[in-house]
């Protein structure tokens, strides 16, 4: 039986849990029984390039700690710009050694070394969300492998530069090793054909022809592509990054090109034939004899989490109202930037506020229930369904832009896989709250794209009635769709109510999660860390 993990990120406090149940029991007469047999293997949390942690019940992880009040992010904020000594070293910076490293590694005097730079972060330990037990992990050595699989997204130069201590103290190396140059890169000539390459091998490949007016570059990845899109394309003064994930893989063309070309750009994509091809048009006609001039990381195929996040400013072209607090913000991408981000996957989003990075995640909704999520470049703007939390971080800020400002947005994170639905008949979603965001591209999905599923059950878990997202809509499709069904759960409804009532409980799990004869279930968890814990 598989178990899967993949972080449906959307705030602060969302986790995940998704488990193929499909062999797992004739029927739910005893849910303690059918979760105690859940064989949950053991990973590091959260996902790499997500900010969740996920933990299964029974089994340690990061989770966040409730903080002090006054302790918040924007507190750290403000109390990194009272101008009291947070380095104790009255403002000197220092070449510190391995050893001196390893003195400082107490709670009342920890330092930490994240790529070669040396931070105490002693003064952050009651404004950490991890909690004391997390830092102390990393406490008088190098941490940069434990912040990678938690915070890779994290500016942590921003956030901590007033907690600078020095640089790592580098090592005479005893002898000289010989340097073997890299390869020649490979030539960029044009191809006699555009046929894909002949190897048999996993890994994908570009090739590219031209007509007089246009320049088209086509990848081929040798795997169906979801109908989500998998692709990001960014074009600006010359310069084309192209990436395409799978999983957790990244491939990249990164290429100042021949000669100058308009900054627009088309991406056509052949779902079935894992074909993505890029066209551009040239500034002036002719025959270009190569492609461009290769950049950094130009053609590889790496693991995602070991790129940089890349981000682009979008600019804000609409707001609209959800419910009392919650909103689709609708975001368009710069001129020469196609972003497709696959179901079940997240962007971040990036704002400098007081002089410090913030960054926070969130996961995409399609328009509407019933809009295609199949990118185009001519429809690619982004909408995002975000909860204004009144002493949030980001936020606040998010809710103050007028339209037509900016906003960084970052290329697709996560490593949520379609691939346990192609043999699913009954998809369970669990969602409380702004959990509700990542099921309703899946929703979609299961309905469009997946003719194998036959009924799509959501049980959607909130306080009162007013604050159900799209409730509406989703009345609406429940009603014209046989393969979809809603129930709605409030903690806190009116008298009017006529619905269920209550909270996540094992008998209410036990009425929906039923599986039918000769049947494959996948169940999907999304909301508080409260609500994933008491759903296992």
């Amino acid at each position: 039986m598989n178990v899967l993990f993949n972080p449906f990120t959307n705030t602060d406090y969302i986790n995940v849990r998704m488990y193929n149940v499909s062999s797992v029991f004739r029927n739910v007469d005893c849910l303690r029984t059918f979760y105690s047999m859940l064989n949950i293997p053991t990973q590091a949390f959260p996902a790499p390039g997500s900010q969740q942690r996920v933990s299964p019940s029974g089994q340690s992880g990061r989770n966040k700690v409730a903080l002090k009040p006054g302790h918040s992010l924007m507190d750290w904020i403000r109390f990194t710009k009272s101008g009291k000594d947070l380095t104790g070293l009255r403002g000197r910076l220092i070449e510190v050694t391995q050893d001196e490293l390893q003195k400082h590694n107490t709670r009342a005097d920890c330092w930490t070394c994240i790529r070669g730079m040396v931070y105490n972060v002693t003064p952050y330990m009651d404004y950490h969300p991890g909690g004391e037990e997390e830092l102390m992990k990393a406490a008088g050595r190098d941490g940069t492998e434990l912040f990678d699989q938690v915070h890779r997204w994290v500016n942590y130069e921003s956030m901590l530069k007033e907690c600078l201590v020095g640089r790592m103290a580098t090592k005479v190396p005893t002898a000289v090793q010989a340097i073997i140059p890299p390869p020649p890169p490979t030539s960029l000539a044009p191809p006699t054909s555009v046929a894909p390459p002949p190897d048999k091998d996993s890994r994908p490949r570009y090739d590219w022809f031209q007509t007089d007016v246009t320049v088209h570059l086509v990848v081929y990845v040798k795997r169906k592509i979801p109908s989500s899109g998998c692709t990001s394309v960014d074009l600006k003064a010359g310069v084309l990054r192209l990436e395409v994930l799978f999983g957790k893989m990244s491939y990249m063309i990164h290429l100042r090109l021949a000669d100058e070309v308009d900054d627009d750009v088309s991406v056509h994509t052949s779902f079935s034939v894992g074909k993505i091809q890029v066209t551009i048009r040239k500034q002036t006609k002719g025959k270009w004899t190569s492609l461009g001039q290769p950049l950094e990381f130009h053609n590889t195929f790496l693991r995602k989490k070991d790129r940089a996040l890349y981000y682009r400013g979008y600019v804000l072209v609409s707001k609209t109202e959800v419910n009392h607090n919650t909103y689709v913000f609708r975001l368009k991408p710069p001129r020469g930037t196609v972003l497709h981000v696959p179901v079940g996957q997240h962007v971040y989003l990036k704002a400098n506020i007081q002089d410090t990075e913030v960054v926070r995640p969130y996961t995409p909704v399609d328009q509407s229930l019933s809009a295609s999520s199949n990118n185009s470049s001519q429809d690619s703007d982004l909408y995002l369904m975000i909860k204004v939390y009144p002493e949030g971080a980001l936020t606040p800020h998010l809710d103050g832009l007028n339209i037509g400002e900016n906003v960084f947005v970052s290329g697709a994170e996560g490593t949520f896989s379609l691939r346990p639905l192609r043999d699913v008949t009954h998809l369970y979603l669990l969602a409380a709250g702004t959990g509700f965001t990542p099921m309703a591209r899946l929703i979609r999905l299961a309905l469009q794209d997946f003719d194998s599923i036959r009924q799509t059950k959501l049980l959607f878990f909130n306080h009162g009635e007013d604050d159900i997202l799209w409730h509406c809509e989703l009345n609406e499709l429940s009603a014209n769709n046989e393969r979809f069904q809603v129930e709605y759960v409030l903690s806190e409804p009116s008298d009017s109510w006529t619905g269920k009532r209550g909270r996540v409980d094992d008998s209410l799990l036990k009425d929906f999660l039923i599986r039918p004869d000769s049947s494959k279930v996948f169940v999907c968890v999304c909301g508080p860390t409260t609500f994933t814990e008491l759903t296992l």
